[in-house]
């Protein structure tokens, strides 16, 4: 007869020493954004690889719909997610204690990863004539409502390009997600966005209206990114609306994922390890993916990178 007591032990001691539970994997979550978001189908894809290599690092994922960015740094903080994914501008404030989190400084946020670009587009009807930045004076623009995380980084953009609003025609302030209908109506020349790309809102935009997107590069933005270390450079794929013919670098904020640092090293490393050790199949989990590298991953972390995702990245050759 088996000592029932003995094998609960041995159970006990050898998933003490594998870092897991006694009855299974170690348990962790990532918090996400609204399911018909880009947040919760990018936590699904990371959860779906770690769970497949669970036999192997004891380590089974489940993803959490949560209300996005500052929910999700708010709540690891409280130790009730153990990751989750926050725009690079929001992990900055929260680790800075500036913004949403003034005074509130979450200094113990980590990122381990920069997943994707949230990048700026500026859409314009083909008919406008707009090629470049420059040729937005005199023109009817939507810049979005005053607060945006897209008014804010349209006006930076601007004003490094010795654009002020005065310049236009027309400074409309509607949501970006108007920018479609003004399109087709002609009520506007172009609209600013930041999206994760590629974003049904372009898309309606281009099946109304013969539309074009506006590069975004040049040495005011190298300025930029070395000046704000949340903001990374992109490129919006051709491939991605019909009748862009060129692929179209831009800047933006990263989706980051983030932790706390007092997650255990080997999770982290483990998480880090996956998507590194996959990249290829991860790339072809959402059209999101699609310009990313491993290097870009390293692009646009606001706040210090946790050991364990350091250690992978070293391992990989990615960092020295």
């Amino acid at each position: 007869m088996i000592n029932l007591s003995k094998a609960i032990k041995s159970s006990l001691v050898a998933s003490a020493i594998l870092g897991t539970t006694a009855f299974g994997a170690q348990f962790i979550t990532i918090g996400t954004g609204g399911v018909t978001g880009t947040y919760y189908p990018t936590g699904g894809a990371i959860c779906r690889m770690m769970n497949k290599e669970k036999k192997t690092t004891g380590i089974r994922c489940s993803v959490e719909s949560t209300g996005g960015s500052v929910y999700n740094v708010n709540t690891i903080n409280a130790g009730e997610l153990d990751f989750g994914i926050a725009q690079s501008d929001t992990a900055y404030q929260a680790y800075h204690g500036e913004g949403k989190f003034k005074d509130k400084a979450v200094t113990s946020l980590r990122s381990v990863i920069a997943i994707y670009p949230e990048l700026l587009a500026f859409v314009v009807t083909k008919k406008s004539g707009i090629k470049k930045l420059a040729d937005i004076k005199g023109k009817k623009v939507n810049i979005d409502v005053p607060g945006s995380g897209t008014r804010m980084t349209t006006e930076i953009v601007l004003d490094a390009f010795g654009i002020k609003l005065s310049d236009l025609a027309l400074a409309n302030e509607l949501k970006s997600s108007e920018g479609p209908t003004m399109l087709k109506d002609s009520k506007i020349d172009g609209y600013f966005g930041v999206f994760g790309h590629p974003t049904a809102n372009i898309k309606d935009a281009a099946n109304s209206v013969d539309i074009d997107l506006v590069p975004i590069d040049g040495k005011p933005i190298d300025d930029l990114v070395a000046k704000y270390s949340y903001y990374a450079k992109g490129i919006i794929s051709k491939d991605f609306y019909k009748g862009v013919e060129h692929d179209t670098p831009s800047i933006g904020v990263k989706a980051v994922l983030c932790t706390k640092e007092s997650i255990d090293e080997k999770v982290v490393y483990a998480l880090t390890k996956t998507i590194l050790d996959n990249f290829e199949a991860f790339k072809k989990l959402h059209p999101a993916y699609k310009t990313i590298t491993k290097e870009s991953l390293l692009d646009g972390l606001a706040v210090p990178q946790h050991p364990g995702a350091i250690k992978a990245f070293k391992e990989a050759g990615i960092l020295k």
